[in-house]
């Protein structure tokens, strides 16, 4: 292959950064002054005005939480993207941090695409991301035209940046325009970076390039190929170790695959995110030995990027921490009039459980948002029973223990964001199916439907299931056994009190205990 990849990082400047940056600032200002808060979330990542989508750069730096994100600053909807920024020192309470980047380079004039954060083995920070261009200069009608991209941070508060430029060029006689997200990682004494790319035949891939400098970077081959030939675009891809439970190194390989076609449970978002597990040696493509398997199977997750965290303090041998979209798919997208749009997951720690699949449980850092407890102890429905457990729940946490083995309701769970007008969403475990669903067939805004994550023979066999529910002002996280399942979704709550209702449909339901916690803002608001 034609080697693409420049001696020097390439740089082009076409405007001025710092002021582009601030028209970015004044944008999301103006539409933060007319934000409507009915679905603003009060404990995960948002911006205050404008259109956000991928977690980007993630990392813990000097001792911070850093999470950057998509963000289009002069509407509610997709646009000219630039790089939003939080922080937190403990990644309960966060802060609005200058907007990081916006397009000034020739390369990025329509777009600074999602990429990825790394440490150096010096001690310094790097940033990789996408440049992105339209092919015909203008919309995407000819297709897109994207290469990759080096920054380095001015100052350990990563409060602005130095775009160094253009590392590795697009191969336009090889790609079919798709070209983006790297991700990159060390092993051995060598550096590595994977990207997502629609080949000349339309199949998703991810490619596989290394370093030895982190700037200068080398073709080595392509890592993954997907087997669905429907699949013409990996986006946002993610690659990292993992120990099983006899310390067996594992790699997981993560993609947001383009073009998956519904099949019964699987894959009935738009686009679906998911992952593989498998092994993998420096140079050598990955050999899956699992198949594709849904990160979440919500109606809205999408994009994740995850990021590994070293040192004693944040659990000995480190911790794989992944941070996900929930994307507004399908219009109509209600919070679009509302001066913002989209926000992301809470953070989910990633590790294999013991039948050796992935698991991803909220952060344990999540506990201290919890303002206090209501302990409803045991409770027991009769057939087709209810009963209220909040009247008014704005932003809770939920943990709830059914009993399987002693209730024979067709379906039971917890009607959330119950309002008046007779609107809800429905976190149920469905015994005819044997799966946990969210439906939201009787909520009012947005689009319906339903979603269903499936529970294995040896979990049903067990007779209790566990749910750890996060209800926030416009969206619900539900967490199956301790996260060896999920579902995110967005959730439009009607005007009024928004009351919490457990439920027992066409049978009886045995809960052995079920707590309440009211949740603290983020400090986002």
């Amino acid at each position: 292959m034609t080697d693409f990849t420049p001696a020097n990082p390439v740089l082009t400047p076409i405007r001025d950064h710092a002021e582009e940056l601030a028209k970015a600032e004044a944008g999301v200002a103006a539409l933060a002054e007319k934000r409507n808060d009915r679905w603003y979330p009060k404990f995960h990542i948002a911006s205050n005005g404008g259109w956000i989508n991928d977690p980007n750069g993630l990392t813990y730096y000097k001792g911070r939480w850093h999470v950057f994100y998509q963000l289009h600053p002069y509407g509610t909807q997709w646009g000219p993207m630039h790089w939003g920024h939080v922080s937190s020192a403990d990644m309960l309470t966060w802060k609005r941090e200058p907007i990081m980047f916006a397009p000034s380079l020739e390369q990025e004039k329509d777009g600074v695409f999602s990429g990825s954060a790394v440490i150096g083995d010096d001690g310094a920070l790097r940033f990789y991301y996408t440049g992105h261009r339209w092919a015909n200069g203008h919309d995407n009608t000819g297709g897109d035209w994207q290469v990759q991209m080096l920054a380095t941070p001015d100052n350990d508060e990563l409060t602005s940046a130095t775009k160094q430029g253009m590392i590795i060029d697009c191969p336009t006689d090889q790609v079919d325009h798709h070209y983006r997200d790297p991700k990159v990682w060390k092993t051995g004494d060598k550096w590595y970076m994977t990207f997502g790319v629609s080949s000349k035949k339309k199949r998703g891939q991810m490619w596989l390039f290394s370093s030895d400098d982190m700037v200068r970077w080398t073709y080595e081959r392509v890592l993954f190929q997907h087997p669905d030939p429907d699949v013409f675009m990996l986006e946002c891809p993610d690659f990292f170790p993992i120990k099983d439970k006899d310390g067996n190194e594992k790699w997981v390989i993560g993609f947001s695959a383009m073009g998956s076609k519904p099949k019964g449970f699987m894959n009935r978002n738009v686009n679906n995110a998911g992952y593989m597990i498998g092994t993998w040696e420096p140079g050598g493509e990955f050999k899956p030995e699992t198949e594709f398997r849904l990160w979440d199977c919500g109606h809205n997750y999408y994009a994740p990027q995850s990021f590994h965290v070293d040192g004693p303090e944040h659990g000995g041998d480190g911790r794989q921490i992944v941070y996900g979209w929930l994307s507004p798919f399908v219009e109509p997208v209600p919070m679009q009039e509302d001066g913002w749009c989209g926000h992301l997951t809470l953070p989910r720690e990633i590790t294999l459980g013991d039948d050796g699949d992935v698991v991803t449980a909220p952060v344990k850092e999540m506990e201290g948002l919890r303002a206090d407890t209501f302990d409803h102890g045991e409770i027991t429905l009769d057939i087709d029973g209810e009963k209220t457990i909040c009247d008014d729940a704005e932003a809770v946490e939920i943990e709830m223990t059914i009993d399987l083995a002693h209730s024979t309701a067709e379906r039971a769970g917890l009607k959330v964001h119950a309002t008046e007008d007779g609107g809800y969403t429905y976190v149920a475990y469905d015994d005819q199916i044997g799966r946990v669903v969210v439906d939201r067939q009787a909520m009012k805004n947005g689009d319906r439907g339903y979603r269903a994550a499936p529970l294995t023979e040896a979990e049903l066999a067990a007779g209790t299931l566990d749910l750890r529910v996060f209800v926030d002002r416009g969206s619900v996280e539900v967490y199956v056994n301790g996260g060896h399942q999920v579902l995110s979704s967005y959730s439009y709550a009607s005007e009024g009190p928004r009351a919490i209702r457990l439920s027992a449909e066409s049978g009886s339901l045995k809960v052995t205990s079920l707590k309440v916690h009211h949740m603290k803002s983020i400090g986002l608001e």
